[in-house]
């Protein structure tokens, strides 16, 4: 499976808009998806899954500093700081791969989140020659969605 066919795609898309709706009881609203040409979007927060087994690569999830604040007070965390921020982008992460897991099976393994802050280029995307971008937006604000994997070997 080196190209994602739509309906698994689909099952990232359903992972973002359910978990913003589940938790926050306001959904995320998918703006596009697409293979991306060249840089990918990062955004002030961002938190990284790695897949490894059956299939390798990344899922990032990336969003601005306001959106990630938002998202904690929804979730009734009055506490903004730092390392709270940067644990809220790492869940959104976990949550949409281990939604990812549930489809492709267990031979689907994840990684711990790893959480980054700033627009970084410390993220190295590579697994696919396009991978595909889903942004979205929550109340006003928006974020991505990175899915960069392919079947393994």
């Amino acid at each position: 499976m080196t190209n994602l066919n739509e309906t698994e795609l689909k099952i990232f898309i359903d992972a973002v808009t359910h978990y913003f709706s589940h938790l926050t009881k306001e959904p995320a609203t998918i703006r596009s998806s697409y293979l991306a040409e060249s840089a990918m979007p990062y955004f002030d927060y961002t938190g990284l899954i790695t897949l490894s087994g059956r299939f390798r690569g990344c899922i990032y999830f990336s969003a601005p500093r306001l959106l990630v604040r938002e998202l904690l007070i929804k979730l009734q965390e009055p506490d903004t700081c730092e390392d709270n921020l940067l644990d809220a982008v790492g869940e959104v992460a976990n949550t949409i791969s281990g939604n990812a897991r549930r489809h492709f099976g267990s031979s689907l393994e994840i990684s711990v989140p790893v959480t980054v802050r700033g627009t970084t280029q410390q993220i190295k995307i590579g697994t696919r020659a396009r991978p595909f971008a889903i942004h979205l937006r929550w109340q006003r604000y928006d974020a991505v969605v990175v899915v960069d994997i392919e079947a393994s070997n």
